[in-house]
Formats: C-alpha cells, sequence, structure tokens
C-alpha cells in the first residue's frame, strides 16, 4: 500500500505567515517603557492630538518647547520625514526619530520663532488607523501677516482602544510647481 505523499512546502509559507502574524499581534505595548504619559486631553480624538502636535512645536523666539509632551504623542518607532527639492531639482528625503527632530530643528524653532497652523484637512479612517493630510502655514510670529512657508503634513495615527498615537509625520512644502490643493485647504476638521 502507497502511503500519501506529503506536501509541506505548499502548507509552510501559510504556517509561517501566521506564526508571524501572531508573534506581531501578540508583541509588547504600544509605548514604549520610557515614553511620557500623554495628557489625556491631548491624545482623546483625531482632533485633539493634531491640535497637540501645532502646538508643541510652535511658539516665540526664546520660549523652550516641550519636548516631553512631544515625545508622549509619538509611538514607539515613530519616524518624521520631511522632503525637499534641491536647487538641481533632486528630491531628497531625510528620515528622523522624535528625539532627532528635537534635537536638530528644536534649537532652531526655539531660537527664530515658529508658529505652525493648521489650514485645512482631508481624514481617512479604517479600523484602528487614519491617515490625515493636514494642510499647514508656518510663521516666525503669530502676528507675520504671510507665512514663509506652507506645505501638507502627512499624518499617520494609531488608536490602540484607549488614546491615539502618532506613527508617522511625511511633510512637503508648498512651491510655485506644487501649489497645495483646493480639497485640501476647507477649515472642517474630521475626527
Amino acid at each position: 500500500m502507497r502511503r500519501p505523499v506529503l506536501r509541506p512546502a505548499l502548507a509552510y509559507p501559510r504556517m509561517v505567515m501566521s506564526v508571524a502574524l501572531a508573534a506581531a499581534l501578540s508583541a509588547s505595548p504600544v509605548a514604549a517603557q520610557d515614553t511620557p504619559v500623554a495628557a489625556p486631553q491631548d491624545v482623546e480624538s483625531v482632533d485633539a492630538i493634531i491640535a497637540a502636535l501645532y502646538d508643541v512645536i510652535s511658539g516665540p523666539a526664546g520660549q523652550k518647547r516641550d519636548w516631553q509632551r512631544f515625545h508622549s504623542l509619538f509611538i514607539e518607532g515613530a519616524r518624521l520625514i520631511p522632503t525637499a527639492r534641491s536647487q538641481q531639482g533632486e528630491v531628497r528625503h531625510r528620515v528622523m526619530t522624535p528625539e532627532e527632530y528635537a534635537s536638530t530643528s528644536g534649537p532652531v524653532l526655539e531660537e527664530r520663532g515658529f508658529f505652525e497652523n493648521e489650514i485645512g484637512r482631508a481624514t481617512e479612517q479604517f479600523g484602528n488607523i487614519t491617515h490625515v493630510f493636514s494642510a499647514y502655514d508656518s510663521k516666525r510670529t503669530e502676528a507675520d501677516p504671510a507665512p514663509f512657508a506652507r506645505g501638507i503634513n502627512s499624518i499617520q495615527l494609531l488608536h490602540d482602544g484607549t488614546r491615539w498615537w502618532v506613527v508617522s509625520i511625511f511633510w512637503d512644502s508648498e512651491r510655485p510647481d506644487n501649489p497645495i490643493p483646493e480639497r485640501y485647504l476647507h477649515t472642517g476638521h474630521d475626527s
């Protein structure tokens, strides 16, 4: 009598994927041990965490920013990624952790003054994830008549069942050849 031929090669990839998915889902909690505790009002809704992001980096020249508050908004492993075009027309990007952003950009924001305000938003949500296209303008003082820069922050958020976390912020500035589309300049917030 012939024994049936087992085909483990076909079942193996599915088993590996199942094990990998189970391991990923049973991983440690969202927050790292050293993540500061967020103020509940900063992370209770999409509107709240977006407002906290803009508020925490904004302030007049000479004012220290609350970098503990800033860090409390971000999930472990979060990234901030500015993009720009070089004078030669090449698209460039830089990947930073929240710590790297605070240490490199923080002194400049505090020295020169910086106010970033949301001027429009488009939000998409599915399950625990939310994507926010947040149009912004940047000024050195709140009284400046016109911004020195505008652009879009592409912000990815996660809701862990208790609070909102920033997963990444990926941004590009408005330029003559890259105007902010009108659809992102509406004033209503979707949360």
